[in-house]
């Protein structure tokens, strides 16, 4: 099978296939990939649905903390619905090709909604600051305008990000083995397929993924210092409890999202095998988004109590 298929212009090579390896090239095992990944797709879609429907239904929802968390299911299922769609595609055509504009737009729409997940998750830690450190100045600090606008400019710096990478990525010339190892188009494997000088994608990939990423997690750790010193002066063991039980949820996420990140960049690091890198990216592009809604749902008093309702009414419907 050829990995690749070419137009030839102007004395230069004019991708117009790629060949996605996939999680595995044993045919027995597609069956179970394609059954076990529509089954977290449905599980994440449903979910994050669920969560969405729920916080638009109940009026106590309408809160910043709230907001956010309606965003980030929001955002998680255009991340899974970027990946997974096209694999069970692939698998159930026994085809593994993606074009090349399919490719670039695939690798656009993952950073994308990576790196506004990745500034949802800070502007949610100082949604919990200020709700801890000044509850009595909440409601002036946290109010529509900065909730709106701190959506706005992580949407924002997404974009430019992605469309930065998008457009260096459409200078790049490739060679003849154009296959990914992987179940969808990573822009580190794509860069790694240039047979021209890659050296500026490469360096301001990993320039800019350690500063955003820097950014969020510095502040979510600031943010948290502070609730933890906020915590330590409060009087009462209930107060105390009740105060970072807010935080439970949150703090579950960060560690997943971030610790499934790094997890990744560690195992591609002491790994030669970019199957096995591929692997564990199913860690942070499917597993936290689809473990999310559960993470709010069991951890979070209001939230069960309003999905409790909500399956109420859809059960005497």
């Amino acid at each position: 099978m050829m990995s690749a298929r070419f137009i030839n212009n102007r004395n230069q090579t004019d991708v117009s296939e790629f060949l996605l390896l996939g999680l595995t090239d044993d045919p027995e095992l597609q069956p179970l990939l394609f059954c076990l990944f529509l089954s977290m797709y449905l599980v994440t879609i449903l979910g994050n649905l669920l969560i969405i429907l729920t916080v638009l239904s109940d009026s106590h929802l309408h809160t910043p903390m709230y907001f956010f968390l309606y965003n980030l299911s929001f955002t998680d299922i255009c991340l899974s619905t970027t990946t997974i769609p096209k694999m069970l595609m692939n698998i159930q055509a026994q085809d593994q090709h993606i074009t090349y504009t399919v490719c670039l737009s695939q690798v656009c729409f993952v950073l994308v909604f990576a790196c506004f997940e990745n500034g949802l998750l800070a502007a949610m830690a100082y949604d919990r600051y200020v709700a801890i450190c000044h509850p009595l100045m909440y409601t002036n600090i946290m109010n529509l305008r900065l909730c709106g606008l701190l959506i706005l400019l992580s949407l924002s710096i997404s974009i430019v990000d992605a469309l930065l990478h998008s457009l260096m990525a459409l200078q790049l010339s490739f060679c003849t083995d154009l296959e990914i190892p992987h179940f969808f188009c990573e822009l580190a494997q794509v860069i790694k397929l240039a047979c021209s000088d890659s050296f500026i994608n490469t360096f301001l990939a990993n320039f800019m993924a350690s500063v955003l990423s820097g950014i969020s997690l510095s502040g979510i750790i600031f943010s948290y210092i502070q609730i933890v010193s906020s915590l330590l002066r409060m009087p009462t063991v209930g107060r105390k409890y009740k105060a970072f039980s807010t935080c439970g949820s949150h703090l579950s996420v960060v560690s997943l999202f971030y610790g499934t990140a790094v997890g990744v960049y560690i195992s591609s690091a002491v790994t030669d095998s970019s199957r096995k890198t591929a692997v564990a990216s199913v860690m942070y592009t499917v597993v936290p988004q689809m473990v999310n809604p559960f993470i709010y749902s069991l951890r979070n008093r209001d939230m069960k109590g309003a999905l409790r309702k909500i399956i109420s009414r859809i059960t005497f419907l």
